[in-house]
């Protein structure tokens, strides 16, 4: 029975005994449970057995150096579902504790499977989100990285933490405005469109951009400001037209927003 088939009571039983038998295999020395369920086919399997991890290491500090012990030897596990919960249990560490997980990311940053990569770029906007001042100088080191992919993941890693404090990570986007990657440049749109929306983050974004030397860029990432108020318009604090008009008094000579209707 698949997971969110079973009642909420079974859930939650099942979440226990997974973090029950987590416990037994660090109180033992073991891998089995752990292999067992990072390994599973089933996604919130994976998650449970890695928000597990993240309790055991919030309400038990001195057991750190245990959970930290057996992630690394999963990391080397070949299968790649267990390295992609390694990298999400570390994010969970990370929310919190940043500097004793630094290594596994700088290790499956440059996993050979997309999706122990695409669980860095969710670590870190979950911990950039909690515990942005250590994750942000992280993601700094690599922002010029000569791999395209690596600065694009960057790049969309550190959004989360935007949403709300646009102007934690608009210092590292601006970096990104001359890159040669056409990949970089849109992932970089994308990102200044999703911190753009949320009450009081437009005028952070646009006093930023003013100061922007790359047109092209700028240009794109104001008519994705203004996509994102309409498709996001159920959330977003101000109407299209309204974030049009705002954005026309700063960049009153930018065509592509002069009304949305």
């Amino acid at each position: 029975m698949a997971f969110y088939e079973l009642s909420k009571a079974l859930r939650e039983q099942l979440c226990n005994k997974i973090e029950a038998l987590l416990t037994k295999d660090l109180q033992n020395g073991s891998f089995m449970h752990f292999l067992n369920y990072f390994s599973d086919h089933n996604t919130y399997i994976r998650k449970a057995a890695y928000l597990a991890v993240g309790r055991l290491h919030k309400g038990a500090a001195s057991e750190t150096e245990k959970i930290i012990s057996h992630l690394e030897f999963l990391l080397q596990e070949k299968e790649f579902r267990v390295r992609q919960t390694v990298v999400n249990a570390a994010g969970e560490i990370g929310k919190t504790n940043f500097e004793v997980v630094r290594h596994f990311f700088d290790t499956a940053l440059f996993d050979e499977h997309h999706s122990v990569r695409n669980a860095v770029i969710g670590s870190v906007k979950k911990m950039g989100e909690k515990n942005p001042a250590p994750v942000l100088e992280w993601a700094q080191t690599y922002l010029h990285h000569p791999d395209k992919e690596i600065r694009r993941e960057i790049c969309h890693g550190i959004e989360l933490r935007g949403r709300t404090h646009p102007q934690d990570i608009l210092p590292l986007l601006r970096q990104l405005e001359f890159d040669k990657t056409a990949r970089v440049r849109n992932t970089l749109v994308h990102v200044i469109g999703q911190i753009s929306y949320k009450n009081g983050c437009l005028a952070t974004v646009i006093a930023d951009l003013k100061k922007w030397e790359n047109e092209e860029v700028v240009t794109k990432a104001i008519d994705e400001i203004i996509d994102v108020y309409d498709r996001y318009k159920n959330f977003a604090v101000m109407t299209q037209q309204e974030a049009a008009d705002y954005i026309n008094q700063h960049f009153p000579n930018n065509a592509l927003v002069h009304s949305t209707t």
